[in-house]
């Protein structure tokens, strides 16, 4: 039987504590969110950083700031500067006229209009809105990209057989929700190193199991 106590715990014993995201509430998390596109988390963090000091994480100071103050900051940001200028744009609109300026005022909404509010934003689907409740400390259980969600396939976690990916997430989370850490900050730490095992051993195809500090928790027959 898997042990996600056990396989957290030997995870954070090889990757160390992992820091949280810097964003704060769930507007500046749909802002980390759209921060970049495919690159890693140091540059991700070097744009929310560059928001924050030039522009200001508010709405109001989003939507008022001139495109010569975003274009550079949105460059840094990888492919399509514009389109994510553009989204930035509609972060603040949305907010600006459907939440009235204040988009943290969701954390008190039963759950699932709470995440029906954040999918109206730009990039943000069921699974990111789940993730972002979670780092604001209020989702119910463990939301997963797809790197953790292959960890704890492999773990033993869930019917790894069903084609339908909704289907087979569902059996994940369902399968841990017991063993859950009770804190709103450990389910976020799990969910991170969960993450960074899947980006860097644990990897789709050829995983680096002879590297993995977790090798004898995985029924992952290619180990």
């Amino acid at each position: 039987m898997p042990d996600l106590k056990k396989l957290i715990a030997r995870l954070e014993k090889y990757y160390g504590k992992l820091a949280l995201p810097p964003a704060h509430g769930p507007f500046e998390l749909v802002v980390w969110e759209n921060a970049c596109y495919l690159l890693p988390d140091e540059r991700r963090a070097a744009v929310f950083e560059g928001l924050r000091a030039q522009v200001g994480l508010s709405a109001e100071a989003m939507w008022k700031a001139p495109d010569e103050l975003l274009l550079p900051l949105a460059k840094m940001g990888g492919m399509r500067p514009e389109t994510r200028l553009f989204r930035w744009r509609e972060i603040a609109r949305i907010t600006r006229e459907q939440f009235h300026g204040d988009l943290g005022q969701i954390l008190a909404w039963q759950y699932l209009k709470a995440r029906k509010a954040l999918q109206q934003y730009p990039s943000i689907g069921e699974p990111g809105a789940e993730k972002i409740l979670m780092f604001c400390g209020v989702a119910p259980g463990l939301p997963l990209e797809s790197n953790g969600l292959r960890v704890l396939t492999r773990v033993g976690y869930g019917r790894v057989h069903l084609k339908n990916y909704g289907a087979m997430y569902k059996s994940v989370q369902e399968a841990i929700a017991a063993e859950l850490p009770g804190k709103a900050e450990m389910v976020a730490r799990t969910h991170l190193v969960l993450r960074e095992h899947g980006k860097a051993i644990c990897r789709n195809a050829a995983p680096l199991c002879h590297e993995c500090p977790a090798t004898d928790l995985c029924a992952f027959p290619g180990k």
